[in-house]
């Protein structure tokens, strides 16, 4: 019996994203921070769709967490197909507001934890006839963001890492596909701290969660290598390619300051 491995699976896109996957009868596993939404998303799965639900509840941005999350799944003998890098978040402001600290946790978790599951499950996913790795991303990724630099620098490295990984492993059974939301309904304003001004510019474009994750799902299962949500979005990114970087930096700097 095999499983979809989700980090940041108990709310927002990565539940939106277990429950897509639930419809379709695969077993979910979801890795998350806080122990309460773990239990009632799993809840929530196994009597809604029926499929074998297990969680467990670490602290991803933890230097050794990917080894730990692998040694739990070993243990509890689940063999895992898809594993999806959802878990991730941003500070907004200035870089020098926020404590050094604070700014290398979001590092270690954006990039680090990221490329650390990628690492250690690629062995069992290589295992597998057909298996996925879905990373999330996110529109930031196609542009430098003043005040949310270092957040928007953390995706380009998703964006890339995807792409190259992606190439990689070609002929193998192993698939890489990079997903890029743009504003989505979910808990990121708040976690970022963003200005009452940001918040309200982003909301403009809001999309629900389970619109990002038929797309998200959709475009793994197709093995395409790199999606962006929703039409404004891909306009959007596109508009970031080809305009010159002083006016879309500029742009973004007068929303997010």
């Amino acid at each position: 019996m095999s499983y979809a491995l989700i980090t940041g699976g108990s709310k927002g896109i990565g539940k939106a994203i277990a429950i897509e996957l639930a419809k379709k009868k695969i077993n979910i596993l979801l890795v998350a921070r806080t122990e309460a939404e773990l239990q009632i998303t799993t809840t929530e799965i196994k009597r809604n769709y029926g499929v074998e639900v297990d969680y467990l509840a670490t602290d991803l941005s933890l230097p050794h967490a990917a080894s730990f999350v692998l040694d739990w799944c070993k243990a509890k003998k689940y063999t895992i197909h898809i594993l999806v890098n959802n878990a991730g978040y941003g500070l907004s402001g200035l870089f020098e507001s926020h404590t050094l600290q604070s700014n290398t946790n979001m590092l270690q978790l954006n990039m680090i934890t990221t490329t650390q599951m990628c690492h250690t499950f690629l062995p069992m996913l290589k295992q597998q006839p057909k298996a996925y790795i879905l990373n999330i991303a996110s529109s930031a990724a196609y542009q430098a963001v003043p005040y949310l630099s270092l957040y928007a620098a953390t995706k380009v490295f998703v964006l890339y890492f995807s792409r190259g990984l992606s190439h990689e492993l070609k002929g193998s059974s192993v698939s890489v596909t990079c997903v890029s939301p743009g504003p989505t309904d979910t808990d990121f304003p708040n976690r970022a701290q963003l200005t009452e001004k940001a918040a309200k510019a982003a909301e403009k474009f809001h999309v629900p969660p389970q619109q990002v994750a038929v797309a998200a799902v959709k475009a793994m299962f197709a093995r395409k290598r790199e999606v962006v949500t929703g039409f404004v979005n891909k306009l959007a990114a596109f508009l970031a390619w080809l305009a010159p970087k002083s006016i879309t930096e500029s742009t973004a700097s007068k929303i997010y300051k």
